[in-house]
């Protein structure tokens, strides 16, 4: 039988975040996948079909908001959270919401709780995990 957990990709361009993040949903049952910039976010999400992304804003190259735009055009279901350590984000994000796409961005750092708190607030509770955990 297949594993229905849902599916959660991670976008960070710096690694650690992004597996140790990736890890941590992981160890609470949910399928994951990292990519390290937008480009590679998308051909990871054209293979995988994530139920939820959780992306940096800003990156080399693509932006996260762009990078998801474009994910969304293809997987229009899929739940997204941003989270980033820089101000300048806002244009983006203004610029995001001229093109129609309400997003929410969590300033870093994000404590592993809130964000597993948002994840559960829209995918359902991955199967076999009845216990919560406590990362600090």
């Amino acid at each position: 039988m297949p594993d229905l957990n849902p599916k959660i990709l991670v976008v960070d361009d710096q690694s650690a975040i992004a597996l140790t993040l990736a890890a941590i949903f992981k160890s609470e049952g949910y399928e994951t996948a990292v990519a390290y910039s937008g480009e590679e976010a998308i051909q990871v999400a054209r293979c995988y079909e994530p139920d939820f992304i959780l992306s940096d804003v800003t990156m080399d190259g693509m932006s996260g908001i762009e990078a998801v735009i474009r994910i969304l055009g293809f997987q229009p279901r899929c739940k997204v959270l941003f989270f980033s350590g820089h101000a300048t984000c806002q244009d983006l994000l203004a610029e995001a919401r001229a093109r129609g796409f309400d997003f929410e961005i969590l300033a870093k750092p994000v404590a592993p709780t809130e964000l597993l708190e948002r994840i559960a607030q829209v995918l359902p509770r991955p199967e076999g995990c009845n216990a919560r955990r406590n990362f600090a």
